[in-house]
């Protein structure tokens, strides 16, 4: 395909009178639109007018098997992982796991997500039903498998080797779950298979509390202490950093997801994106499996910045448009260990990419892109998401495959699931 959109997001910036060259789901050439037309004159330009071609959002942080139960984290208090998300993905079964999967998969899409991380499940299923789902849908997955018992990894990682759109990864939920020993060796791992080790760190103030009094540290710098924070090592949240734990992961290379949405529904804190970025701190950005919106998310994370600290600090920039769509697509994309395979439009790169409709009323004059992308452009606006160089959605369905009979057999299925989950919801009563 030789496409000719309007404008084109590059590395360097926003530009005009491009064209890319897609070939075997590859962008093999980038340049003037005029040179290359007339290069390849045998090929049928594909004119893009009003049209935004930028790279997919990649979420570094999300829990797919969790999609039947998103709306019953509202209102809850922190650390709902042992009342809602466990024991709604201790109900699944293989089809169930299967349709969460896919139904995360394709809101993913519809929000821009050309690539999602997936934590780990603690559905009691082969995580092939997972990938099945993704795979299905056509998004790009980092799949990881919880070997919090040290079993498993080196099949895991073996098993999706070289596979298109699956790639692995290794999960300990928590730092806690494994024991020292086990929490190096799987990041050492995943560091020597070019793999990422995900775990969740300083989400909440009962966890690093519990941290301190279990191994007398707190969760990041107890990875560090027994060796397991590496460059491979992807931590979510760390909103509760301290500044020494902010160095060590300037001195170490890992890297942190950085979830806002997570944080407004049901955190203790933001994290500290804006520091982190000063510290040169390799970060993503990511959904926790909130909603699967990239433009809401990049939103969210230049907002929460604004609201914890650009206020009280008069910074009224707060990292700028640029910052939070770099984070959102390279910069997650390095965060989950494909900074090689995506995460921009550049020759050599994976062609994952939206097609975004500029004629629009709200980016109309435009003055700024990127700034625009952050706060003003929704998901409504994108005409086409592409992965690998295959249209994946067009006008918010897939075209090859029934999305709506996905959407009907997975409302069915998941309310189920839920009926027989043994969920404990804390239920407030305004007034009380």
């Amino acid at each position: 395909m030789l496409l000719v959109p309007d404008r084109v997001l590059l590395p360097k910036g926003v530009v005009k009178d491009h064209a890319v060259l897609v070939k075997k789901g590859v962008f093999r050439e980038i340049g003037p639109a005029d040179e290359l037309t007339a290069r390849h004159s045998h090929l049928h330009p594909v004119r893009l007018e009003g049209h935004l071609l930028m790279p997919g959002f990649v979420d570094a942080h999300h829990h797919l098997t969790q999609s039947f139960g998103k709306a019953q984290a509202f209102g809850q208090p922190s650390e709902i992982f042992k009342t809602v998300w466990e024991p709604l993905e201790h109900a699944l079964d293989e089809e169930s796991a299967y349709l969460a999967a896919k139904l995360a998969a394709l809101e993913s899409l519809r929000g821009g997500f050309t690539t999602v991380a997936d934590a780990g499940t603690r559905a009691p299923v082969d995580v092939k039903a997972v990938a099945k789902g993704a795979e299905e849908a056509g998004i790009r997955c980092v799949l990881s498998k919880v070997v919090s018992d040290g079993k498993g990894g080196k099949e895991h990682l073996e098993r999706w080797d070289g596979h298109a759109l699956i790639h692995p990864s290794l999960a300990i939920p928590v730092p806690e779950d494994a024991t020292a020993k086990v929490l190096k060796a799987t990041a050492r791992m995943c560091e020597e298979a070019g793999a990422v080790f995900q775990t969740h760190v300083n989400e909440h103030l009962a966890a690093v509390e519990r941290s301190l009094k279990s191994v007398g540290r707190r969760p990041l710098a107890y990875l560090h202490h027994v060796g397991a924070l590496r460059p491979a090592t992807l931590g979510a949240h760390a909103t509760l950093l301290s500044p020494h734990e902010i160095k060590l992961l300037a001195d170490t290379g890992a890297a942190i997801s950085y979830n806002p949405v997570a944080s407004a529904w049901k955190g203790n804190a933001v994290a500290q994106a804006t520091t982190m970025a000063a510290w040169d701190v390799r970060f993503g950005t990511g959904t926790d499996g909130t909603r699967g919106d990239g433009f809401r998310m990049v939103d969210a994370a230049e907002s929460a910045q604004r609201l914890t600290s650009g206020l009280a600090t008069g910074d009224s920039v707060c990292g700028a448009g640029r910052l939070w769509i770099d984070h959102a697509t390279s910069g997650s994309a390095d965060a989950v260990g494909l900074k090689k395979k995506t995460g921009e439009i550049a020759v050599g790169k994976a062609a994952d990419f939206l097609l975004v409709d500029l004629d629009v009323p709200e980016l109309t004059p435009s003055w700024d892109l990127e700034w625009e992308l952050v706060r003003l452009a929704g998901r409504d606006q994108l005409t086409a998401v592409v992965v690998a160089g295959r249209l994946r959605l067009w006008r918010g369905w897939p075209p090859h495959w029934d999305g709506p009979a996905l959407v009907e057999r997975a409302g069915e299925v998941g309310r189920a699931v839920v009926r027989r989950a043994d969920i404990d919801r804390v239920e407030p009563t305004p007034g009380d």
